[in-house]
């Protein structure tokens, strides 16, 4: 682990310490090196940012977020966070299970527990630095990826078109904002059977509760009965046409925007996956949303409120 040590000596818990008493785990992590570090009976969790990462995360955000989610008794404990390069030092979460999609949908009662713990981050009262604004993360990563020199999916900007309809709907009745963490990857929900943490918060800001509900249907690639037993314990009853539309539209609508995600990380070449297939992908899965029948009147419910 010669080549974690200049991250180790910037870190007062490890300044010092021989190699040799320190344990090292090499985690999950699509764009960044993760790591669990153990010494002296205490296990952290290591962050060293990845590959032109600085080009679209806001580290002084993310840090900023990051002390408010854990404040608010849903994240880990953060020790260090430079915002410059983006190194940070949290405590590691012991007894709980890293979920994944698969465990998402077969371990009972998880779709309840990750909504009530995004009720509890939505309704801290604190307030996340930065607002995610998906038209306009749009545009930016749309600007990224031109300096970049990248490849659209064929369609892309046209599917950008028909989405405005979806911007009517939502703009007509604006929700009201909250922290939330707007990347919820099934990965970044640990599970000790009783209730949910929630980790990393590069891409978190004042947004739409119900993103966070939508986007999380995605990832975890909830069914409709998943899907409703998240709404039911996120409302605490059965939710409106409208509530529940919102979060259907989302669900398309997280699809185009990490499509341009995935397609920053295939043109930095980011060797953790194959970027252009998860681009298109998402692509594909968006357009084939958009196209059902049911989708308009999710968006009319929505404007009718």
């Amino acid at each position: 682990m010669d080549e974690l040590k200049p991250y180790l000596q910037r870190l007062a818990q490890f300044r010092g310490v021989a190699a040799g008493d320190l344990q090292f785990e090499r985690l999950g992590g699509l764009t960044n090196q993760v790591y669990r570090v153990g010494h002296a009976g205490a296990s952290y969790l290591l962050r060293i940012p990845g590959k032109g990462t600085e080009e679209y995360i806001d580290r002084v955000v993310e840090a900023h977020n990051a002390k408010v989610a854990a404040d608010a008794g849903i994240s880990a404990q953060v020790l260090f966070a430079d915002s410059d390069d983006g190194l940070m030092l949290c405590r590691y979460l012991d007894g709980c299970t890293t979920m994944t999609p698969k465990l998402f949908c077969s371990t009972p009662g998880a779709p309840a527990r990750a909504a009530q713990a995004f009720k509890q981050l939505h309704t801290c009262g604190r307030r996340f630095e930065f607002r995610f604004e998906l038209f306009s993360m749009i545009d930016e990563y749309l600007g990224v990826l031109d300096k970049l020199g990248a490849t659209l999916p064929d369609g892309y900007h046209d599917v950008v078109g028909e989405a405005e309809a979806v911007r009517r709907a939502l703009d007509a009745k604006p929700a009201e904002l909250a922290p939330c963490h707007c990347d919820p990857l099934a990965e970044n929900f640990l599970d000790n059977g009783e209730r949910m943490w929630i980790v990393d918060w590069e891409y978190s800001g004042m947004n739409d509760p119900l993103w966070d509900l939508g986007d999380l249907s995605v990832e975890a690639g909830f069914t409709s009965a998943h899907d409703e037993e998240m709404m039911r314990a996120y409302c605490g009853a059965e939710p409106s046409p409208a509530v529940y539309g919102r979060m259907v539209i989302y669900k398309a609508m997280c699809d185009l925007l990490w499509t341009l995600w995935g397609l920053i990380q295939h043109a930095n070449d980011n060797p953790a996956d194959d970027f252009w297939a998860y681009a298109t992908n998402r692509f594909e899965r968006c357009k084939t949303l958009m196209a059902h029948a049911d989708f308009a009147g999710h968006a009319a419910a929505i404007a009718k409120g």
